[in-house]
Order: structure tokens, then sequence, then C-alpha cells
């Protein structure tokens, strides 16, 4: 894609329009891989699916990954995206998954609302130029998603994000100081296929500190 195409990427009309076709996209689309190539990836990071932890799809569009989940036993999950046309559709198409309308970087949950999060070429689609040197609206657009997924997640929680992009230009997006470990996994599907990544961030059941010690609550003055 050229330039001016990816920036359509970060905004809901280019999505509208496009959920609103008639091909076959319209109805049933997975970015970058199916779930059979990301099953592996995702059953030896998440937790069991009886542990019924709360699940967040960032970014849903029309992929089948929150149903096919859902077949594994994952029953408690959200999908959303800022695209009311692929939320409505697929809110019909699987109304056991909770669906709703939301930009990611806005989110509208409560913090440390979610056990684990997932995205699958969400940020992808956030990224157009020069990555060496991103443009200033990148930089806001990417700060801004990242910051929301720390602040929704739970301590002790998870997420996973599968992306094509290179880790050198991945990992310093992802990074906070103290707030998350930052994980990243070679994946490929065999055949001469391009290698694709998986980056596993886990937040730390306690607070930590700037270079990584375990901060413990001080006892109150207050009487």
């Amino acid at each position: 894609m050229v330039k001016d195409s990816l920036e359509e990427l970060a905004h809901p009309e280019y999505w509208d329009k496009r959920y609103s076709g008639e091909d076959a996209d319209a109805r049933k689309y997975d970015w970058l891989r199916q779930f059979d190539t990301i099953k592996p990836f995702l059953t030896k990071h998440l937790p069991p699916p009886e542990s019924n932890r709360s699940i967040l799809h960032l970014g849903s569009g029309n992929s089948t990954l929150p149903a096919d989940l859902q077949t594994l036993g994952y029953t408690t999950q959200t999908a959303i995206d800022f695209s009311p046309v692929v939320i409505t559709a697929m809110r019909t198409q699987h109304p056991d998954i909770t669906w709703q309308t939301m930009d990611i970087r806005h989110l509208t949950f409560p913090a440390q609302s979610f056990d684990i999060c997932i995205d699958k070429a969400t940020l992808d689609a956030m990224l157009y130029g020069s990555l060496w040197d991103p443009a200033d609206e990148v930089k806001a657009n990417v700060k801004a998603y990242v910051d929301e997924v720390a602040r929704v997640l739970k301590p002790g929680g998870l997420w996973l994000y599968i992306t094509w992009r290179q880790p050198h230009f991945i990992r310093p997006l992802l990074q906070r100081d103290g707030v998350w470990t930052v994980e990243v996994e070679t994946l490929a599907d065999g055949g001469g296929m391009l290698e694709y990544f998986g980056f596993v961030m886990r937040k730390p059941t306690a607070a930590v500190g700037m270079i990584g010690e375990v901060i413990e609550p001080r006892p109150s003055n207050d009487r």
C-alpha cells in the first residue's frame, strides 16, 4: 500500500466502507494469519479455559478469532472495534460474545478490567511511513493505545500481540518501564512463508519500580 492508503487504516470511515461491501472480505477476513496457524502461540500462553479469565480483543474487525477461542471453551470475551458496521454484523453472528464499538486509543472500560488482551495486527494498521522516524500522529496514536492497554489490564495480566513488523521497530513502542515485561517469539508457518512475531507482555502481580524492584505498600499514618 502507498502511504496515503496506510493512513486511511487509522480511521473508522475506511473500515465502515470496507465492512459494508458485498464481497467475502466483508463477511469474514483475518489479517495476517488464520486461527490454525496462530493457535499454538495462543494456547502456549493463554491460561486454561476453565480459569474463566476475561479476554479483550483489541480491534477485532471481522476476524474469526473470538469465535475460535469460544470453541476452545473461552467464554468470557469482549471484542471491540471502532467500526460500528462490523460490530453490528459480528454481534448478530456471535451473540454469545460481547461486542462493543470503541476506539482502542480511548477505551471506556474501568482500570484493571481484563485478565488478557489480544491484538492480531491491529497495531500494525496504525503504523505508516518510516518506522525509523515515525510521524508525530503515529507516535501519538501508538502511545495512546499502548497506555490504554496498560490501564485496563489487571495486575498479573497478559497482553498477546501478533505482528508481521520487525521486533526492533515494535519493541520500543511496547516497552513500559515498571508496567510489564516484554518478550518476543518468532513464528513461522513453514513452506517458505515469511516469518512473523508474537509479543508477550506480562504485568506483575505487585507494583514494580522503574528499575524492577517490587514496591510493598507503605503503612498509613492515618488514625
